[in-house]
């Protein structure tokens, strides 16, 4: 649990930390107000994907104990991996549209693996949740129906 809370509190300053880069950059470079660039989005993406999930995710693993599944180290992994590779993206390519330079098919590329490695990680949690709810459940919801209308 503590690893969670850790990355949580980690990817609560980095989004915060992005929204003041975004912000003073974009002032620094005299980038027009209002005019889109991908910096904004690795705020909302670092507080979002990684702050906020990671402390539902923390909940999670005090209700249902997901860490006794070994898929739930690789979520852990491979969704940060995913986190973090997005947001690295985001933040150049971002950079790059504040100083007017072109961006490379290659940063897209490596963002959609990003984007991978967070569906992956979202796969294996929720296997790893299915199998914690098994795990949990009570034995009549575990019985075939005709079981428990005989009990009844």
């Amino acid at each position: 649990m503590r690893k969670l809370y850790y990355a949580a509190f980690g990817y609560m300053i980095a989004g915060v930390a992005s929204g003041l880069y975004y912000r003073e950059f974009t002032k620094l470079n005299d980038f027009p107000e209002g005019q889109f660039t991908q910096l904004g989005l690795a705020h909302t993406h670092l507080l979002t994907l990684g702050f906020v999930i990671l402390l539902i995710v923390l909940v999670l693993e005090k209700v249902f104990d997901l860490s006794r599944s070994k898929l739930f180290a690789w979520f852990f992994w491979i969704y940060n991996a995913g986190v973090i590779l997005t947001s690295a993206m985001l933040i150049w390519h971002g950079s790059l549209t504040v100083l007017g330079l072109e961006s490379s098919k290659a940063i897209s590329g490596i963002a959609g693996t990003g984007h991978v490695l967070l569906t992956a990680g979202m796969v294996l949690l929720f296997v790893a949740l299915g199998r914690a709810l098994r795990r949990t459940s009570a034995p009549e919801e575990r019985m075939p129906q005709a079981q428990v209308a005989a009990r009844g």
